[in-house]
């Protein structure tokens, strides 16, 4: 297994999760901190072209510019570990990496880009930045720090149902360091594991795509809804309370559009939405809505809140008798 960084980190900014989910920024912060990361955010990084690059709107040779400068930002403040909190970018940036180190004849091209517009320092060399040891997703870090994690439990969700949904563009696009494999997709079940949460592990459609596809959303509508709903179909079946995603693409494509596919169907799905760093902030003890964001989510967590709070109620009223009885 590679060595995961836990220094020297760039956590790069998202811009589907800055504009759809905040709050999953601000709950990787809070869990980093939690469990002792050093990172920096810049905010001199640019975007990853994800959903330009795979709408055929950049071209491979545009976003190799794009990411080579990103990686002259991390090489600048020597935080040469870059941790993704999406999976586009995470898969984006490993293939530019690939392509600067060996692929001399692009990398020529991105360095004269670089020349012609005076941002000679900018000129990437060769093995700046390695695609396996410098790029990283946010749940390899938390994988690897599970029991740091574990130490900063404070809220149990044991009695919920419970399933994940792993990232296309971590283990099928960039699946080579997936960790804990890519044809049954654990990483997300064992972080939760250190959460005190067994999830229910496998179940039908657990490797399907959420339906995205980037512009298949938009130029074959029908097709994306379809893909969309068997997988909440499936997770139906399963009587499933969270479903737990790494991706923001994936977010947004279920937790937009699960009320438009439940109305569609006449099906009253109430399967509730959160990306890994909001579930585990949230088990940690965080603010549902000034760290985990949970008012910009279309699907409310407010019952998951609720439910949490009862528990706790209780269980403070049961520690109150027995207190009161040893006196």
């Amino acid at each position: 297994m590679r060595k995961i960084p836990d220094k020297n980190i760039m956590l790069f900014k998202s811009c589907l999760i800055n504009g759809e989910y905040p709050g999953v920024e601000s709950s990787t912060k809070y869990v980093f901190d939690k469990i002792g990361i050093e990172y920096i955010v810049d905010d001199r990084q640019s975007c990853c072209t994800g959903l330009g690059h795979y709408s055929d709107i950049y071209d491979q040779l545009s976003t190799t510019v794009i990411g080579g400068r990103n990686f002259s930002v991390a090489k600048k403040t020597d935080h040469t570990n870059i941790v993704m909190m999406c999976s586009t970018c995470y898969a984006i940036h490993k293939k530019v990496a690939k392509l600067l180190n060996n692929n001399e004849k692009v990398r020529d091209e991105v360095n004269t880009i670089y020349n012609e517009t005076n941002l000679d320092e900018m000129k990437y060399e060769e093995g700046t930045i390695d695609s396996s040891k410098n790029i990283f997703h946010v749940v390899d870090i938390f994988f690897d720090k599970k029991e740091e994690i574990a130490k900063n439990i404070k809220i149990d969700l044991s009695e919920f149902r419970i399933a994940t949904h792993p990232a296309c563009h971590y283990c099928k696009v960039q699946y080579e360091d997936a960790t804990e494999g890519f044809r049954d997709p654990k990483v997300l079940d064992e972080i939760l594991k250190s959460c005190g949460i067994e999830t229910i592990g496998w179940y039908d459609h657990k490797r399907s795509t959420c339906g995205a596809g980037f512009r298949q959303r938009f130029v074959n509508r029908d097709l994306s809804m379809k893909v969309t709903s068997e997988k909440l179909l499936s997770l139906k079946d399963e009587n499933i309370d969270i479903l737990v995603h790494m991706c923001p693409n994936c977010q947004t494509q279920f937790d937009r559009y699960q009320p438009f596919i439940g109305k569609e169907l006449n099906i009253d799905f109430k399967i509730i939405h959160l990306n890994i760093a909001q579930l585990v902030a949230f088990v940690m003890g965080s603010d549902p809505y000034k760290v985990m964001g949970i008012q910009t989510h279309t699907v409310p967590i407010e019952p998951l809140i609720e439910k949490v709070e009862k528990s706790l109620s209780k269980e403070r009223e049961v520690k109150k008798v027995k207190t009161a009885n040893k006196a």
